[in-house]
């Protein structure tokens, strides 16, 4: 990853609109996730990480829920195969290390599953379908 790209954890009341702008180019627009169910009443309560550019622009998101829950991992199509979302899952694991959570959860969609297992996550169950995607639930016990 380029020593150009920032991670920062980011309020959702002051940050929502670079937040929403990722998440809507990735969910709502590449992968037809109806624009209804993107934000949710989670949001306001989450911890949320914010990827940007050199030129401060956002390129990628991801969100840690109140009970140990990863979300909404999301990074620009340009940005893909170049450390963001390795970069935002590590800022995360910290974070839930600091707040004192023993485990993590996150529904991955399947093709990424491999993605997560890269920093310890383990699949469990069956796969499932979200928003019209098939989905594995994993799983991280924390040290």
């Amino acid at each position: 990853m380029s020593a150009a790209i920032s991670i920062t954890e980011v309020d959702w009341e002051t940050h929502r609109e670079p937040l929403l702008a990722v998440r809507t180019s990735v969910f709502v627009e590449e992968q037809n996730v109806p624009a209804s169910i993107e934000v949710d009443e989670y949001d306001p309560v989450s911890i949320h990480v914010l990827a940007r550019d050199h030129q401060n622009q956002p390129i990628g998101t991801a969100r840690l829920l109140p009970k140990g829950k990863i979300g909404r991992v999301a990074v620009l199509k340009p940005w893909r195969k170049s450390g963001v979302g390795s970069a935002l899952m590590t800022h995360l694991i910290a974070l839930a290390r600091e707040r004192g959570d023993r485990e993590l959860s996150l529904h991955a969609q399947s093709w990424t599953t491999p993605f997560y297992e890269t920093f310890g996550f383990t699949a469990e169950g069956d796969e499932f379908e979200e928003a019209g995607i098939p989905h594995r639930y994993m799983r991280l016990i924390l040290d």
